[in-house]
């Protein structure tokens, strides 16, 4: 049986580019795959169904909330979003290293049932940047835009509490470092330990 993969959890404030970040770092490493949330928020003209979210009504999602389908879920500017359990429950017992794009309050709450789970915030390099970058998606009226500006403030004041930290000025910079964090992690004993046993206990009784 293969060693269970590693749980990532991926915070920023919206516009950081996270998403963009995130799809391109799976693309790019073997062994790792994105969890596709639950929510509520109205699809958008560019998303699929079973891509980017699985798009639910709020009976729906209340419905699997009170059966405990859930690992997560959150408010998010009016709308709910969810991880299922199963799902990435199932997916790390197969050795697959899995992320979740969720906000902090989601972290706590996987915190608390997977322990050993590794967080990254990423940061925008001025909230001028973000600014722009939230104008340049040219999805949201200003008022959405200023509403996410002011939620950004308090998202970061909880960037302290993850493991890592990464700022997305340059994307391709950013992106390594993501490559860098994960590959760390799987160097770590208890990813290790199991895996080089063997080898282990050779070295140990050669003369």
């Amino acid at each position: 049986m293969s060693e269970p993969g590693n749980l990532y959890v991926i915070s920023a404030p919206s516009g950081t580019g996270k998403t963009t970040l995130v799809k391109t770092l799976i693309e790019s490493i073997s062994g790792i795959t994105v969890s596709i949330s639950h929510t509520t928020r109205p699809k958008r003209s560019a998303e699929m169904e079973g891509i980017n979210y699985y798009f639910v009504d709020k009976n729906e999602f209340s419905r699997m909330v009170k059966e405990g389908e859930f690992l997560e879920h959150a408010e998010v500017f009016h709308y709910c979003y969810g991880t299922s359990k199963k799902w990435v429950e199932h997916t790390l017992k197969r050795g697959l290293d899995v992320v979740l794009e969720i906000d902090w309050q989601g972290k706590q709450q996987i915190e608390q049932l997977f322990p050993d789970s590794i967080s990254i915030f990423i940061l925008p390099p001025s909230l001028l940047a973000l600014s722009e970058r939230l104008m340049q998606r040219n999805q949201d009226k200003s008022e959405i835009i200023q509403k996410r500006l002011a939620d950004a403030k308090e998202t970061i004041s909880h960037s302290r509490e993850y493991d890592y930290m990464v700022v997305n000025d340059d994307f391709q910079a950013a992106l390594d470092d993501l490559r860098v964090i994960i590959g760390a992690e799987r160097l770590r004993e208890r990813r290790q330990s199991k895996k080089l046993a063997v080898l282990i206990a050779e070295l140990m009784r050669s003369s």
